[in-house]
């Protein structure tokens, strides 16, 4: 098989939540560990940092991973989902697993996946765990798929566990208060290993300090204890919670015996791009007009990217906005900005919500705009309709970003 037979046939095999939703949702590890039985039990041979959370995670991951590629640690990083290629997922050093390697893991493991019909989100995480350990990397930074206690990732001894924040995202599968989703996230903390927890919410302050005690485990609230910031080239005024989320994270690190340096600190969060290969993260497209794409999609997510936007000075406002079937506009619509001229469309995957119901429904919110066919073609006719003065901005899912980045 090539590599793209080799992604068609992983995609196409089972359900997988980012594409078709709650169908690929798996309900215990069973099978994740069979699966870690079958290939030898890789995530024994790697330490790790176990990164969980409603909101940025795959950001807080990232700059760890940074920060120890700075200190000169060979690092995997393990996030999800890919924005242009499978192969962002998995990375050591911010270099993306080879093609080969996919190509062979999937050749060589076929029969036992058929066999034991695992998901898309099993093998790939058994694929990343399994090259992180043949390519004997020091530690690897995991983001956690989705949950916590049931997520396939939820194999690892961590060195430290991570969590940034309590949401209401995925609600189906994880529970509809944030109590149970914390409950659901506070899964990955470990016996005598310390849990940092990115901001203290009433909610679920009591949840994680129970699942601590219980575990005889050291817990810490990073926007307690972290008064200073760092400068970043993550930009984004929400990223600052990550970054203190991160820097305690080290801290705790370097308590263990890793050799971490204020300077490695500094240049961690300056190269997070650079060393990582991270993308749609308030990232600039163009400069006149201004075009930013941000791939943050549930409420506190799409909040944090509301209070950015109102930092920018522009003459008119222009949104591309897609989002997928199972999205809760109620849970949102307040938050988007009422004017502003926008372009809706469905982002070109099965769970992809129709331009057209979109529209409909937004429009009893005061939000008003165009359908177009395609994420593209909703770009294009924004980026003709503004002048050199206006802004754009193209959001709404991970999806929509993917295919204009």
């Amino acid at each position: 098989m090539t590599y793209q037979d080799t992604l068609n046939w992983m995609f196409s095999q089972l359900p997988m939540y980012q594409r078709q939703g709650k169908t690929a949702f798996k309900k215990d590890l069973s099978n994740t560990l069979k699966l870690a039985k079958h290939l030898d039990n890789p995530q024994h041979t790697f330490k790790s940092v176990h990164v969980a959370g409603t909101n940025g995670k795959g950001s807080t991951s990232h700059m760890i991973a940074s920060i120890l590629q700075e200190a000169g640690y060979k690092v995997g990083l393990y996030t999800s989902p890919h924005l242009k290629d499978f192969r962002e997922r998995i990375r050591v050093n911010g270099k993306p697993v080879s093609k080969g390697f996919v190509i062979n893991f999937i050749k060589e493991n076929k029969l036992f996946f058929e066999a034991n019909q695992l998901s898309f989100f099993e093998m790939t995480v058994g694929m990343a765990f399994d090259y992180f350990s043949k390519q004997n990397v020091d530690i690897a930074v995991v983001e956690v798929g989705m949950g916590g206690r049931l997520d396939s990732t939820n194999i690892l001894s961590p060195e430290v566990s991570v969590i940034t924040n309590i949401g209401l995202d995925h609600t189906q599968f994880l529970g509809n208060t944030l109590e149970l989703i914390a409950s659901e996230k506070g899964g990955i903390i470990k016996s005598n290993t310390p849990v940092v927890i990115g901001e203290t919410q009433k909610q679920t302050k009591p949840i994680f300090d129970g699942l601590a005690k219980e575990k005889s485990s050291k817990i810490i609230y990073a926007d307690k204890v972290v008064a200073r910031t760092y400068k970043s080239d993550m930009v984004g005024t929400y990223q600052i919670k990550n970054i203190k989320t991160a820097y305690q994270t080290v801290e705790e690190l370097r308590e263990i015996g890793y050799s971490i340096s204020n300077d490695n600190i500094r240049q961690g969060f300056l190269n997070v791009v650079s060393n990582t290969g991270l993308l749609g993260r308030w990232q600039t497209l163009n400069k006149n007009p201004k075009v930013v794409c941000d791939t943050g999609h549930n409420r506190e997510g799409l909040l944090y990217v509301m209070t950015q936007l109102k930092q920018e000075s522009f003459n008119k406002l222009h949104i591309v906005f897609g989002v997928v079937k199972d999205k809760d506009l109620n849970s949102i619509a307040d938050l988007l900005p009422t004017q502003a001229i926008y372009y809706f469309c469905k982002p070109d995957i099965p769970r992809g919500k129709d331009a057209e119901e979109l529209r409909n429904e937004l429009e009893k919110h005061g939000i008003l705009g165009e359908v177009y066919n395609s994420v593209d073609e909703a770009y294009k006719s924004a980026l003709k309709a503004a002048s050199n003065n206006d802004f754009i901005f193209v959001g709404g899912s991970t999806f929509v970003v993917a295919e204009i980045i």
